[in-house]
């Protein structure tokens, strides 16, 4: 996972108190999509398995339908499948993305300039 441009907005889609969609679950529905799998996906992004699984779990509470659902593992193992509704819902979120990203680009190159640059730390080098 690469850091965030800070020049660029993060977009989170907040339902009472739970996010509904925000660039981390975004990822992970790509990454599920991508490898079928809900462990593979949390192993792509560097997240435990428990951590994708809430993340998912809590998408799949906000939406009218699952935006994944799963297979139990077994003799031909498990899985996990990106709903048409999760396609979808990724594909909206990502279009808000891109909106409000274009919607404030001037806006937040100029808030990006009167932001301090990070220390620097072993891990960080400048």
């Amino acid at each position: 996972m690469s850091a965030p441009n800070p020049s660029t907005p993060r977009l989170r889609v907040q339902l009472g108190h739970a996010i509904a969609m925000g660039p981390g679950k975004a990822q992970l529905l790509e990454a599920i999509a991508g490898s079928g799998s809900i462990s593979a996906a949390a192993r792509q992004l560097g997240m435990s398995y428990r951590r994708a699984w809430l993340l998912v779990d809590t998408m799949n509470q906000c939406f009218k339908a699952p935006l994944v659902t799963t297979a139990t593992g077994g003799k031909g193992g498990g899985g996990a499948q990106v709903t048409a509704l999760g396609e979808e819902v990724l594909e909206r979120y990502r279009r808000m993305q891109r909106i409000a990203s274009e919607a404030v680009a001037e806006e937040m190159e100029a808030f990006a300039a009167l932001i301090a640059e990070p220390p620097a730390t072993p891990e960080r080098p400048r």
